[in-house]
């Protein structure tokens, strides 16, 4: 599943004549492009789907969402390591070995 994410901008740089951001997603720092937000700044929350910042939002409604998503599990789902994932899903350890139970 994807979701749209609350997350804090911690840093704004130009690359290749576009706007990224290093976004804080509870814990989980993502690269983020900022061309749909581009008066984003350092410290305010953005909604990012697909990597992509949306629309900006209020500090309690990203803190509210975020605990959210953790208590329901999803931020594991969305942000987890996905070789875990996999292996959780069919039964190994996610290096090719069956995991006994």
């Amino acid at each position: 599943m994807c979701l749209a994410v609350p997350g804090r901008v911690l840093s704004v740089e130009e690359r290749d004549g576009t706007r990224m951001a290093t976004v804080d997603f509870g814990g989980v720092v993502k690269e983020v492009c900022l061309e749909y937000l581009p008066d984003l700044r350092v410290g305010e929350y953005a909604i990012v789907h697909v990597g992509f910042a949306l629309q900006r939002l209020d500090e309690e409604s990203a803190h509210r969402t975020l605990e959210l998503f953790e208590n329901l599990g999803m931020l594991q789902e969305e942000f987890g390591d996905p070789w875990e994932q996999a292996a959780q899903a069919g039964g190994g350890d996610g290096l090719g070995r069956e995991v006994q139970r």
